[in-house]
């Protein structure tokens, strides 16, 4: 009897350890993947949409139950190959994904038609883009953000949250919406008129598109932008002849978090490769300029009420 308690404390103690060092090589796989990627825990707790104190808990080891789901969304926001995500399950639950699981995550989770390929390449793109020194990221037909570099989460760093116009989510409900976009984008009536124009565009492509209509009614909703979106938007339509995206000689103004940057130009250019136009993606940099008075838009003054 003896010898059986002592076998099955010994076999407890070794399957603790064995938890333990699976734990310590999570917490240095991911520290180790996120310091690559050059991404603070924020940055990913943003990625997954949950806080930074619980994605410290993840990076730690300390969670609950990983569920599959969990993990295959961390293996999206730390852009894992597939080698990489292998080595992430045997990490956290000593075992290899199941790839029926994850067929299904994909499906639910992932642009249409995206296969394997599609997802190596869109990780890889990813690690691309954070390389890159100007904000530039990747929407959808509805300008729902997936992806977005370093750049880009640096420029709205001081942007408050909000439950459904982070620059992190949506990029046209966050210039509509968000009270914090006047912040960064200067001259927010300018930026407003222009994704008003786009709201425009975009439904005249995508009409059934429930979540493009979603926005429509919401600047409905919204005295001062249903007037802008009505009455102010064709005539500025009329003076610049484009929207947000295709008028790339346009130059607005953003003010960059960063006081030794600050003021800037900024135009907005369109530069989407055939595999993410194959995604229904597009991708879309904010270059920045050093601001000429001289090239910026004329102020859109002559009204008394405001779309703030």
């Amino acid at each position: 009897m003896n010898t059986s308690v002592h076998v099955q404390s010994s076999r407890a103690n070794t399957e603790d350890l064995a938890a333990e060092m699976r734990a310590s090589r999570l917490q240095c796989f991911l520290k180790g993947r996120r310091d690559h990627l050059a991404l603070s825990q924020e940055d990913v707790a943003e990625r997954l949409e949950i806080s930074a104190r619980a994605y410290g808990n993840w990076e730690r080891g300390r969670v609950h139950q990983w569920t599959d789901e969990k993990l295959y969304a961390l293996a999206e926001a730390l852009a894992m190959t597939e080698y990489q995500t292998t080595r992430l399950f045997l990490y956290a639950v000593g075992r290899a994904p199941q790839p029926e699981l994850r067929a299904m995550f994909r499906r639910a989770e992932s642009p249409e038609g995206e296969d394997p390929y599609s997802s190596a390449f869109l990780g890889d793109y990813t690690v691309m883009m954070d390389k890159l020194s100007l904000p530039t990221f990747v929407i959808d037909q509805r300008w729902d953000v997936k992806r977005a570099n370093k750049a880009y989460r640096d420029l709205f760093r001081k942007v408050r949250p909000h439950p459904t116009a982070t620059p992190s989510t949506n990029f046209l409900r966050f210039g509509l919406f968000h009270p914090d976009a006047p912040t960064v984008l200067v001259d927010h009536r300018n930026w407003q008129l222009a994704m008003l124009a786009q709201l425009s565009s975009s439904l005249e492509q995508h009409g059934q598109d429930t979540k493009l209509q979603a926005i429509r009614r919401d600047v409905y909703l919204h005295p001062a932008l249903r007037d802008a979106y009505l009455n102010d938007m064709p005539d500025w339509v009329l003076g610049c002849g484009a929207d947000l995206v295709h008028h790339e000689d346009a130059v607005r103004e953003l003010r960059h978090p960063d006081p030794h940057i600050d003021l800037q130009g900024c135009r907005l250019v369109e530069e989407t490769p055939r595999p993410l136009q194959a995604l229904g993606l597009m991708r879309l940099t904010l270059v920045l300029v050093e601001p000429d008075v001289g090239n910026m838009p004329e102020r859109f003054g002559s009204h008394n009420h405001h779309a703030a």
